[in-house]
C-alpha cells in the first residue's frame, strides 16, 4: 500500500481509536471519495475492515462501495464523521 494511504489509515485510526462504528462507514467512505479514487477508497476500506471482529472479503467491500454510490449519507452523518476527524490534520502526500 502506498505511504500516503497508510498515512490516511493512521489518521482514521487516530480519529477512531476503538474502530469505526458500522453507522459511520458509509459517511466516512463518502467523505474519502471526495479526495481519493475509488480504488484508494477500496484499499482503505479493506484495511479498516480487516482489523474488525467480522471477516470481510472483496465482495463485501465492493457492496459497501456500491452502497455509497447509490445511497449518499445524510448531512448529519457526514457532519458527525467530519467533526470526529477534524481534530486530526488530513495527511499530505510526501
Amino acid at each position: 500500500m502506498p505511504p500516503f494511504l497508510n498515512a490516511i489509515i493512521d489518521w482514521l485510526r487516530a480519529g477512531y481509536p476503538d474502530g469505526v462504528p458500522e453507522s459511520d462507514y458509509i459517511p466516512l467512505l463518502a467523505l474519502l471519495r471526495r479526495r481519493l479514487s475509488d480504488d484508494e477508497v477500496r484499499q482503505i476500506a479493506a484495511e479498516l475492515l480487516s482489523g474488525g471482529d467480522h471477516p470481510v472479503d472483496k465482495a463485501d467491500i465492493q457492496v459497501m462501495i456500491t452502497k455509497i454510490t447509490n445511497e449518499m449519507p445524510s448531512e448529519p452523518d457526514v457532519a458527525r464523521v467530519r467533526a470526529r476527524l477534524e481534530t486530526h490534520a488530513w495527511p499530505t502526500p510526501e
